[in-house]
């Protein structure tokens, strides 16, 4: 659906292609601003702290959005592990934290050669692409009954 290389100066040109294949592919509303918020995240580490770019490939696969984001950078200091939530006044380290707290699936493989971080939001079938619209007035108003599994916001 996207494969896409970037390098600084290209971000915002991705993110907004993100957007809108994400869209395409039925994420609207808070969804679909969550989870190009987790992909910006992902892919400004991939230009700051892992080489100064990257590769991107979205894709859906059955009920789900996945996105990977690979960079060739020197990877994670050895025994790294997930941050708890960043002080209010830190400077930074929020983006894997984020990206984490906005997706429901998350996964980071590191080593020396790069990491690749993997992300994933659901989505619903839009009327036409498998599922049938049966006239649910809520499924033509994105937003309207959706629940997020961390909660009201």
């Amino acid at each position: 659906m996207l494969s896409a290389t970037f390098a600084r100066g290209r971000i915002s040109r991705l993110r907004r292609a993100v957007a809108a294949r994400a869209a395409d592919e039925g994420l609207a509303g808070r969804a679909l601003e969550d989870f190009v918020v987790a992909v910006n995240e992902i892919i400004t580490n991939a230009v700051l702290h892992g080489g100064g770019g990257g590769r991107l490939r979205l894709w859906r696969e059955q009920d789900r959005l996945w996105c990977e984001v690979s960079d060739d950078g020197p990877g994670l200091a050895p025994g790294w592990t997930p941050a708890p939530p960043p002080t209010a006044f830190a400077a930074g380290g929020r983006g894997l934290w984020l990206a984490r707290l906005l997706c429901d699936r998350f996964t980071i493989v590191t080593g020396p050669e790069g990491t690749t971080v993997t992300l994933a939001a659901p989505v619903r079938d839009r009327p036409g692409h498998g599922e049938t619209d049966h006239g649910d007035p809520l499924r033509q108003q994105p937003g309207h009954g959706e629940a997020s599994p961390r909660g009201p916001r």
